[in-house]
């Protein structure tokens, strides 16, 4: 079984759709929608992910269905009462008062990186972050969505691996985000979302794609074959969006901090 999860083009996120450059780069993503293959699509309930789909989906004659756990990854966390945490999400606007609620993955790499448990498969969902927000609520009512959608095509989850049911070689498609991305491939593999938050960055309409890998008869886990593909970018001579992406250099104030 084949999976491809692609995130939607360039955001114009105030108006949850896509901006000029993102609408240039889902139209050269859709010219490789045949050579993809993309199988039964699926998609995002928000608008910039169903823009990014549209093209596709024109260009192949498809339908895609509308999945509300493939949204952006929505976890929020309330550090009003954790100074740990309040030096950790720095940047956190607030009303005079109080600060208001951040998205759970998005804290400073000197706060993760010396938090081992960040990283530790399990110890993640005992973290100060999962203690003060729906963390890990949010993270198993997302993989377990994705664990009856696969159970369709013939792949129970089994503890860390999966059971086949049935062999196929059918390929679905995600048309989704960053955030989501993370967590389903850090489910797939058994690890944790932070660690793929903080190491991955995917542009947009950038594809993964992952395959079953099956050495024992009705065991099955999942082996990436590319992650972040943008080839689709640079064959139209489109500039990468630098959107998921923080400054290179602190000095560069032109890239986001």
């Amino acid at each position: 079984m084949r999976i491809l999860m692609i995130r939607h083009g360039d955001p114009d996120y105030a108006r949850d759709t896509l901006t000029e450059k993102g609408h240039r780069e889902a139209a050269l993503l859709a010219e490789t929608a045949q050579d993809l293959k993309m199988g039964d699509c699926y998609q995002s309930p928000l608008g910039r992910a169903q823009a990014t789909a549209a093209y596709c989906l024109e260009k192949l004659g498809k339908e895609a269905k509308t999945l509300d756990w493939l949204q952006e990854f929505p976890a929020k966390v309330d550090i009003n009462d954790s100074k740990e945490l309040q030096g950790a999400y720095t940047d956190t606007k607030t009303d005079g008062e109080r600060f208001g609620m951040r998205i759970a993955w998005d804290m400073l790499p000197s706060y993760w990186t010396e938090h081992p448990e960040y990283l530790n498969q399990e110890k993640w969902r005992q973290s100060e972050v999962a203690r003060r927000s729906d963390l890990v609520s949010v993270y198993e009512s997302v993989t377990a969505g994705m664990d009856r959608l696969l159970e369709q095509y013939g792949y129970a989850r089994e503890g860390c691996h999966y059971r086949v049911m049935r062999e196929n070689t059918e390929t679905i498609t995600f048309f989704c985000h960053f955030g989501i991305t993370c967590v389903l491939l850090s489910h797939l593999w058994n690890v944790s979302p932070f660690l793929l938050w903080h190491t991955l960055a995917l542009a947009p309409t950038s594809v993964c794609e992952v395959v079953t890998e099956e050495r024992q008869k009705g065991i099955a886990s999942f082996r990436a074959l590319r992650l972040g593909d943008i080839s689709h970018l640079y064959a139209g001579k489109e500039e990468p969006s630098f959107s998921a992406r923080f400054c290179e250099n602190y000095g560069n104030k032109e890239q986001r901090h």
